[in-house]
């Protein structure tokens, strides 16, 4: 507890112009049936920038604001992917990428629950953010984790039959997504507002207690006093990826949210 007080405080310092809220808004409340929690689905591709960007820097508040008390978050790692006559998947950024959509898809296997997996796909996804993508195993012993349920189903092939499945989820879509992140909540795509995934998971819960955080959000909002601090955006759009520097105030961030999930993996 205390070390995740000291992080809400470190990150208290470096947030501007967001919801994040310090520990004193931080309240208990009601347990919350699954059925009436706000359905979260996020369509993304591993080596995506924008869908890096966006696990790093804006789907982390979910959990680190204690929105996920009232959101089912489901994530799919497929994107842009295609599979051809013969079963064979190919990725829009390669077969590097395939590799990380599969592992990616193996972890959510291997750890159901999304306070299990979401951690070590954020730690992943840190990592290729970063440009270093050689040292996403260290994501096992940062997070004290077997490797082996991810790496047998690797190897074994069945990471590749979780991503034909998460193929025809993703193709299925209505209305069919038309980029990725492709973030969906209640059944209503965000399209450039994803964002502001906390103020949408805000505004559609309809249970009778809402975190503090989405008070501050919402009344945030209702001013027109929220936005994306600039450091942290990265240009929309559904296909073509420039080239651009990863700001320094997003990587402050990203470093101490991982920090944050191995004190609390600790404990």
């Amino acid at each position: 507890m205390e070390a995740r007080l000291l992080f809400i405080f470190i990150i208290c310092l470096f947030s501007v112009n967001t919801c994040s809220s310090s520990s004193s808004d931080f309240v208990e409340i009601i347990p919350i049936k699954e059925a009436e929690k706000v359905q979260v689905t996020v369509y993304y591709e591993s080596l995506c920038p924008y869908c890096e960007n966006f696990i790093v820097n804006y789907l982390i508040d979910v959990f680190t604001e204690g929105i996920d008390a009232i959101a089912d978050v489901k994530l799919f790692p497929y994107g842009n992917a295609k599979v051809n006559a013969n079963g064979n998947i190919t990725c829009q950024h390669g077969e590097q990428e395939c590799v990380f959509n599969t592992i990616e898809a193996c972890a959510i296997n291997a750890w159901p629950d999304v306070h299990d997996h979401f951690p070590f796909v954020f730690c992943v996804e840190r990592y290729l953010y970063h440009d270093k993508a050689d040292q996403w195993e260290s994501c096992f012993q940062e997070l004290s984790l077997d490797p082996k349920p991810v790496k047998d189903c690797y190897n074994s092939g069945y990471g590749n039959q979780l991503e034909l499945q998460y193929a025809v989820d993703t193709n299925s879509l209505q209305p069919p997504k038309k980029y990725v992140p492709w973030v969906v909540v209640d059944g209503q795509p965000l399209y450039d507002d994803y964002i502001y995934i906390v103020n949408n998971i805000c505004r559609a819960y309809k249970g009778p207690t809402l975190p503090k955080a989405c008070l501050r959000c919402l009344a945030l909002s209702e001013n027109r006093m929220i936005s994306a601090p600039q450091d942290k955006l990265i240009p929309l759009h559904p296909v073509t990826y420039p080239e651009s520097a990863n700001p320094l105030f997003s990587k402050i961030r990203s470093s101490l949210m991982s920090w944050m999930f191995m004190e609390n993996n600790a404990v």
